[in-house]
């Protein structure tokens, strides 16, 4: 990622950067989707009629993060909006939105001084504890901080509880995992530029942090090993890119500041040190201004494909046929027409900057689409200004289609974080985009496009995992829908994205189908028996209970 010192400096493109060619695809992708017949959600904007009126802001040190987390907090089932402000405090929305109306949002505080509310980059949820209520980690450029979730969204610092160093390090990227035979997640922090090298920024990363639980009643996290190298990091999530059941952790790192460096993928292995894959083990140098990742397996074959923001272009990496175990991957973003490299409305031909990026089934057909959050990292000359948020509907031949200035997403803001979830329990999605130096938007998904008012997509489900003990919401299990004789899968993971993610209902298109048949297998690698359930339901599957059961929302 190209980003602005002080003073302003304005930086030439690398010979990588695609340069765009005098010919637009905005119409053309635009009537692509249009053409291959996919509803169109209308995406409505709502935020400051919702009552939401944040902005993410500062000087340098945020022209990266933006994030926003989504949970329930207060035991309504209802997704709760916690959102970083940079200079900004960070600040906590309640759900008060009515079952398929009107999105509406209370604040309330977040436990924290004013002062610990400030450079906030980016925020994560997760039930460190295991007692059912959500906590929130902080990533901050200065010590980072762990809130422990309570009663009624009330939350409180346990830095020193949980033994925690937050640390002093300009933190940019996180992600756990429940590894084998721990009670506790595992946590990893990602780091950006170390500020006060000499020589500051060129080359000088800090190095990540891995830190595993000592065992215990309650959560010990004072022994902390460094990832080093570190490459100036803003993104990370633990992945089982090869289904061996334990995750590794990949790692996206921006070019611009790194000297020698390239994306990382580390082993991760119960009760051994952190060890990166290397090119004896299979892996391939890439260097890009990584920014974002994102997950989820739209070949079907078990194995994750993974989309990663930068500037320039996207990449949409695939598990290549004769990687025989190893991890080699090929870039089928431009045979599926995801690169997502300029604008795909407008004048401006010019380079875009992509940031979070998300899978998710927008319009309820039962495929997977993808949202890329855009925008100029400040007011970088090579780069395009008018950046609009892309939103790629999945077509049956496997491509995609943008959509975004149909569906109302291509605002003139800069976008950063964002989340994807059903903030009015109506089974459509909804987005929360995090905004640099404007406010944040959040648009409500209102139903398919039409000449007058939109109407009803598809099918749909949404599920919620819960099992005792450790790890009660199942982080790092897979979800398998089928109906007929299609099957779609969502993991349950923390981490990716940019400073964001949400933790709470799974969301699963449908299509036509009216019910479906799930299995969990679940994070110790048991499968569930296969649950039958009607379409257009929550449902609520608990570890080895014999049936699944709905949730009606108020």
């Amino acid at each position: 990622m190209t980003m602005l010192n002080k003073p302003i400096i304005a930086l030439a493109l690398a010979a990588s950067v695609f340069i765009p060619t005098q010919t637009t695809l905005a119409e053309t992708t635009q009537k692509n989707a249009t053409m291959a017949g996919s509803d169109i959600p209308v995406m409505v904007e709502q935020a400051i009629a919702a009552g939401v009126n944040h902005t993410y802001g500062g000087p340098w040190e945020f022209f990266v993060g933006g994030g926003v987390a989504t949970m329930d907090c207060n035991g309504d089932r209802r997704p709760d909006i916690v959102m970083a402000g940079g200079a900004n405090p960070a600040r906590l929305f309640v759900n008060k939105s009515p079952t398929g109306g009107a999105l509406k949002f209370e604040e309330k505080a977040l436990g924290l001084s004013v002062k610990e509310t400030k450079m906030v980059s980016g925020i994560y949820p997760l039930d460190i504890d295991n007692d059912g209520h959500k906590d929130l980690i902080l990533l901050r450029v200065g010590k980072n901080i762990i809130l422990k979730g309570g009663e009624n969204c009330s939350f409180t610092k346990a830095n020193e509880t949980l033994a925690f160093d937050g640390g002093k390090a300009w933190s940019t990227a996180f992600s756990a995992s429940f590894e084998k035979d721990q009670k506790f997640p595992t946590l990893a922090f990602g780091n950006y530029i170390d500020r006060d090298a000499p020589g500051s920024p060129w080359g000088t990363c800090h190095d990540n942090i891995l830190i595993r639980p000592i065992g215990g009643k309650s959560p010990d996290y004072s022994n902390q090993t460094l990832l080093t190298p570190g490459y100036c990091t803003l993104s990370m999530m633990f992945t089982d890119w090869n289904k061996s059941g334990t995750p590794a952790l990949r790692i996206s790192n921006d070019r611009q500041y790194y000297r020698g460096g390239e994306e990382q993928l580390w082993h991760v292995d119960a009760g051994q040190p952190p060890r990166l894959y290397s090119r004896a083990d299979g892996w391939q140098k890439l260097t890009i201004w990584g920014m974002g990742i994102a997950e989820a397996d739209l070949n079907n074959d078990g194995k994750p494909e993974y989309a990663l923001t930068s500037m320039g272009d996207t990449k949409i990496q695939s598990l290549d046929s004769d990687a025989d175990g190893q991890p080699i991957y090929r870039d089928i973003a431009w045979e599926r027409g995801a690169t997502a490299h300029r604008p795909y409305t407008g004048n401006d031909l010019k380079p875009s900057t992509g940031w979070h990026s998300e899978f998710a089934d927008f319009n309820n057909d039962g495929l997977l689409d993808l949202f890329i959050a855009k925008g100029n990292v400040e007011k970088m000359p090579d780069f395009t200004k008018f950046d609009p948020d892309n939103l790629l509907l999945g077509q049956h031949d496997g491509t995609f289609a943008e959509a975004g200035k149909l569906a109302g997403i291509a605002l003139k803001t800069r976008g950063r974080g964002a989340t994807i979830v059903d903030l009015n329990m109506d089974g459509m999605l909804d987005l929360i985009v995090i905004n640099r130096e404007a406010p944040a938007s959040i648009f409500r998904n209102t139903g398919g496009k039409t000449k007058s008012k939109p109407r009803p997509m598809g099918n749909w489900l949404q599920i919620e995992l819960q099992q005792n003990g450790p790890n009660r919401d199942a982080i790092g299990a897979l979800i398998s829908v089928k109906s007929g004789n299609v099957n779609r899968t969502r993991k349950i993971s923390i981490g990716g994205g940019h400073g964001s993610d949400s933790l709470g209902f799974v969301h699963v298109g449908l299509g036509v189908a009216e019910r479906a048949q799930v299995r969990v297998k679940w994070p110790d690698g048991s499968w569930s028996a296969p649950y039958r359930v009607f379409a257009n339901n929550f449902v609520v599957i608990k570890k080895d209970d014999a049936d699944a059961r709905y949730w009606y929302p108020q």
